[in-house]
Order: C-alpha cells, then sequence, then structure tokens
C-alpha cells in the first residue's frame, strides 16, 4: 500500500486559489475534489470531498433506500418468475381457482349439512315444549340446557359459514391478484 501511494501525486486547487501538491492526500482540500495523479501526470482518479456527518447521513440514508428498491424490484422479479413457472397459461391459473373455491364450497356444503342437522334436532326439542306449552321456562333444565347448546351450535355454524363466504372472497381477491401480474408476463413471454 504504501508503495502505490509514493507514486502517486494529489493535487488541489485551495480555498485560497493556490495549487498545492503532495504525495498523500491533502488536508486542506478535504473540503474539494483532489486528483490523484500519476507519476507521468495523467489522472489516475479524482477523489471527492471529504464529506460532513449530516452529508454522510444523506448519502446513507439514499444508498440504503437505492439498495431497499433494488432488493424489492429483485423480489418482484423471483416471485413473478415463480407464477410464471406455476402458471404456464390462463387456463392453469382458472383451474387452480376453481379448485381453491371447490374447496371452499366444500367446506361450506358441510356445514349446510350440519345446519340440517341441527334443524332435525330442532324439531324433536319442538315436540318434546309442546309438552309444555312451549314455554321454555317451564321445561326441566335439561331440555333447557339442550335448547341453548342447540342454539350456540347454529350460530357457531352460520358465523362458521359468514366466514367461508369471506374466505371465498379472498381467494377470489387473491387470484384476480395474481392474474393481474400474470397476464403482462404472460403477454412478454409470447
Amino acid at each position: 500500500m504504501g508503495g502505490a501511494s509514493a507514486q502517486s501525486i494529489f493535487s488541489c486547487i485551495d480555498a485560497r486559489g493556490h495549487k498545492l501538491t503532495s504525495d498523500r492526500p491533502i488536508p486542506e482540500c478535504l473540503d474539494r475534489e483532489q486528483k490523484e495523479l500519476n507519476p507521468s501526470g495523467s489522472v489516475r482518479r479524482n477523489v471527492g470531498p471529504s464529506l460532513t456527518a449530516p452529508e454522510r447521513d444523506r448519502l446513507e440514508a439514499q444508498q440504503r433506500k437505492e439498495a431497499e428498491e433494488k432488493a424489492r424490484v429483485n423480489d418482484e422479479r423471483r416471485r413473478n418468475r415463480a407464477l410464471l413457472m406455476r402458471y404456464q397459461d390462463q387456463a392453469a391459473h382458472d383451474r387452480e381457482r376453481a379448485d381453491a373455491l371447490k374447496q371452499v364450497d366444500e367446506v361450506i356444503a358441510a356445514a349446510n349439512k350440519r345446519l340440517a342437522e341441527l334443524d332435525k334436532q330442532n324439531e324433536a326439542i319442538k315436540a318434546e315444549l309442546e309438552f309444555y306449552k312451549g314455554d321454555a321456562t317451564k321445561a326441566p333444565p335439561k331440555l333447557r340446557r339442550q335448547i341453548a347448546e342447540h342454539d350456540d351450535s347454529v350460530k357457531a355454524q352460520e358465523r362458521f359459514i359468514a366466514d367461508q363466504g369471506q374466505e371465498k372472497k379472498r381467494v377470489n381477491d387473491r387470484f384476480d391478484e395474481e392474474l393481474a401480474r400474470l397476464k403482462p408476463l404472460w403477454g412478454g413471454a409470447k
């Protein structure tokens, strides 16, 4: 390292307008650009001014922002490649959407089947409640508990079905978002 700097000549114009030269960076010119010259006098490189703390902070923030943007772009490219590998065409994407929605529909059908079973149970509860003239307060604790459990089960199934409706919406939204990203990629791939 010492041999390389001995062969270099640093040159700059100081704040008073004087040209200074040295075999190492010139302290009087730390706030301005210096030229590092080869022994032949040609410019090897320009050495920028030393930065103040706020300038270094701004430069680091800008470099960090540029690195984050580059990482975001690379991540988006990687995700796009993965999408293209997974869905070669719109038909493949449509099939997977249909499969995902079919799974949710099957879960909803099972919940509806359970609701139908609960309706049958409710008929038996109502038949037994008629003995007490439809007044649940006159029914024994076991029957009141069955009524409460039935009502809770019906509400739980209805909430579950509503949640599955939201799940269908999330599935469709996800596939719509993917499709919007894929259409230009499919167009560019052809």
